[in-house]
């Protein structure tokens, strides 16, 4: 029956969607999307790296390029998209999206969508016309579509070649992914320097790659920034500062000086609380610490939660106080120094007070660095010998 149903449908049933290939032309159009890296299990510093790509190509040539974000936001679209410009040295025509929500805004009509004011004024800066595809019709931006599965094929490729997914910093796989970019565009030259010849002047200068706000600092000693909280010093309590939100970080401005830098928060509802911007105050009020909102945000590293947790069994609730003064020390003081101070006296089994701590890093004390387990390698050759056991058995 269903061999039937196939041939009758082949023969004398509708006509199916036909893709028609398009021709291309240099200088004309560039495409560009979003895509995740997540699964090809990056780590900077041993810690999973989950970020996406903003990617962006020439449909003549198939020159690429991409940017590090970490979501699609408008200020991750804006900072991609320039990027890719001032790398390209020019301008082509047309730039087609899908319907990203950062450049896109649905209007109550059905099928009435529009750009967004802030995308409009983008195009309009450097003189692109803007397209974007009809939902669900991802083929209409098939060129980066396509180059999402190669560029990712080509990084799992390079990964296996340099034999470790591990990057010292951020800055690290930035210049390992410039490279392979490199490497991919070096094929597509003389198509390239076709479209190069075509390609539109850039304007004087970037536009901003921001968000602006003005908030007013709340009496927590937090602003409220696209629903996540960030702490600012309390000096700022009850003044009205800007931020300035970029794809992964967000600036702090009063009086025209720039007060404070404080990485991006993903998503909604998190917070990030600097202990320094309170703890001048915690530390006058340390009943306040037992049940703050954010308390998980005052241990620095875990050693600083296992130091509690140890006060807390010793103490009962003057374990508050005596963390408090710890947590102080680290920000008058030294934060590493306070927590090698830490490390000591948990290896020497001492017990862990405020004076303890404080003793050990006014004095300079001089503390030996952590031991290193070291590890003998396995010699595989034991394995040739179980196996040679089970032949004569």
């Amino acid at each position: 029956m269903q061999r039937r149903i196939k041939q009758w449908r082949a023969l004398e049933g509708p006509a199916k969607e036909v893709y028609f290939d398009q021709q291309h032309h240099p200088g004309q159009l560039g495409e560009s999307d979003f895509t995740h890296m997540t699964g090809l299990g990056v780590t900077i510093e041993g810690i999973g790296f989950n970020h996406l790509i903003y990617h962006f190509v020439l449909t003549y040539s198939n020159w690429e390029t991409g940017t590090i974000c970490f979501s699609e936001s408008f200020e991750s679209l804006s900072t991609g998209l320039q990027n890719a410009l001032w790398q390209l040295g020019g301008v082509p025509q047309v730039h087609r999206t899908d319907k990203l929500s950062s450049a896109v805004q649905k209007l109550d009509k059905p099928g009435t969508d529009e750009f967004t004011r802030r995308y409009r004024a983008l195009l309009r800066h450097y003189g692109l016309e803007g397209q974007k595809i009809q939902t669900g019709k991802a083929n209409e931006n098939g060129d980066v579509e396509q180059r999402h599965y190669r560029l990712k094929r080509a990084v799992d490729q390079a990964l296996l070649l340099r034999d470790n997914r591990d990057f010292a910093s951020r800055k690290a796989y930035e210049l390992f992914l410039s490279k392979l970019f490199s490497q991919l565009n070096a094929g597509r030259r003389m198509r390239f320097e076709e479209e190069l010849k075509l390609l539109r002047s850039l304007p004087a200068k970037r536009l901003d790659d921001y968000t602006p706000f003005k908030v007013r600092v709340g009496p927590s000693s937090t602003i409220r920034i696209k629903k996540n909280v960030y702490s600012v010093h309390s000096r700022l309590i009850n003044e009205q500062v800007q931020v300035r939100l970029y794809a992964d970080h967000l600036q702090v401005w009063y009086a025209q000086r720039q007060i404070e830098e404080i990485p991006r928060l993903r998503g909604e509802g998190n917070h990030y609380i600097q202990y320094r911007h309170v703890i001048d105050w915690l530390v006058r009020k340390p009943g306040a610490f037992e049940n703050y909102r954010y308390r998980e945000d005052l241990f620095p590293s875990s050693r600083f939660k296992m130091a509690y947790d140890e006060l807390r069994g010793r103490y009962g609730r003057r374990a508050n106080k005596e963390y408090l003064q710890i947590l102080y020390l680290a920000a008058r003081e030294n934060e590493s120094a306070v927590d090698d101070a830490l490390r000591w006296l948990m290896d020497q089994d001492q017990p862990i007070s405020g004076d303890a701590v404080e003793a050990i890093v006014l004095t300079n004390q001089s503390i030996p660095p952590a031991t290193d387990v070291v590890m003998e390698p396995v010699d595989l050759s034991l394995y040739d010998a179980l196996l040679q056991v089970e032949e004569v058995n």
